[in-house]
């Protein structure tokens, strides 16, 4: 651990795997915060997820989207990923002196847009002003409660060996499209955000079968991170076939222009599930089905061997251990 907060810290990668570790978790330890799933679930009449989130992405505005829809959307998914139904947010905003009121309500209208659309109710919230320089423009902190039907139980730490990996559809385009715009780059293939709201989706596919083991939506760190997460908290090995993975031409292109590899992109509209062989092509049809999983595909596996690691099948035929990401990608990505 470095002695100062580095920018790599926010990466979602391994600094900050090791800042909730070595810090966070040694003052606030409890058994719900220790299980480190994207939404914590406690009881009060029924089961409950709860999450919170903040969001500082640069620019505000991107292709495909905003700070306001990417808040709204990054909260119901976190929910999503516990199988719950997300029911309220809160929306919290922090605003530079200066900042246009028009460009205020645009992004409130994407606000009431997402909010409609995932079928959720903003039902409090908080403003803060500060001074011109001591924020950029415009930050937003939103939290959610979702409402977990019975029967299901979903975790990072549920995958076991013979469970298939499924990817709702092509990775990267979010990280992209904001880096494209925020360095002021053109390509020839348009690149647009996928920030969506998944809840109607996870919906779909509990209802094609319960037997959902794990799911999480490959925000900060990508695809890659986002498995070794999952490898890690069950101690178990993932194997996944590179060519299976399904990229965007336009984000592939970039990638190799950029030196980035796209399983280390951020995601705002994706999700990977881990769920039995059985009912592995009855979800990914389920899947294909709605327009926010058109592109899904089944791209690996779990196994006992390789505990805790990631291993990737390269389109050569060789297999190579993928970590996850370490450093700063992109920063201020979401």
């Amino acid at each position: 651990m470095s002695d100062a907060i580095l920018l790599a810290h926010g990466s979602g990668g391994r600094l900050s795997h090791e800042l909730v570790k070595a810090k966070l978790l040694p003052f606030l330890a409890n058994p719900m915060l220790n299980r480190l799933d994207d939404s914590a679930i406690f009881e009060a009449n029924g089961r409950l997820s709860f999450t919170t989130d903040s969001y500082v992405v640069n620019p505000i505005f991107f292709p495909g989207g905003d700070i306001g829809k990417l808040a709204v959307c990054g909260t119901v998914n976190d929910l999503s990923m516990s199988g719950s139904k997300p029911a309220y947010l809160s929306l919290s905003l922090i605003i530079e002196e200066g900042f246009s009121l028009g460009e205020l309500d645009l992004i409130l209208q994407s606000v009431k847009a997402s909010a409609e659309e995932a079928e959720v109710v903003i039902i409090t919230g908080d403003t803060k002003v500060v001074n011109r320089g001591q924020a950029d423009k415009l930050f937003i902190n939103t939290s959610g409660i979702g409402i977990i039907p019975d029967g299901v139980d979903i975790s990072g730490a549920n995958a076991r060996a013979g469970d298939k990996v499924i990817l709702s559809g092509t990775v990267g385009d979010h990280g992209i499209a904001v880096m494209s715009q925020r360095e002021g780059l053109k390509f020839s293939v348009p690149v647009e955000s996928d920030c969506a709201p998944l809840n109607k989706l996870v919906a779909q596919m509990l209802e094609a079968s319960t037997k959902i083991h794990s799911l999480r939506d490959p925000t900060r760190g990508g695809l890659a991170t986002t498995l070794n997460e999952f490898a890690q908290q069950s101690n178990v090995g993932i194997i996944v076939e590179e060519d299976r993975i399904p990229i965007a031409e336009g984000v592939r292109a970039a990638c190799e222009l950029l030196g980035f590899d796209p399983i280390y992109v951020a995601n705002e509209g994706k999700l990977v599930a881990i769920v039995e062989p059985d009912d592995a092509d009855r979800i990914l049809a389920t899947m294909k089905e709605n327009p926010y999983g058109r592109n899904a595909a089944i791209i690996g596996r779990i196994t006992n061997d390789y505990a805790g690691k990631l291993i990737m099948k390269t389109k050569l035929g060789s297999s190579r251990i993928v970590d996850m990401l370490t450093g700063e990608l992109l920063p201020r990505i979401c």
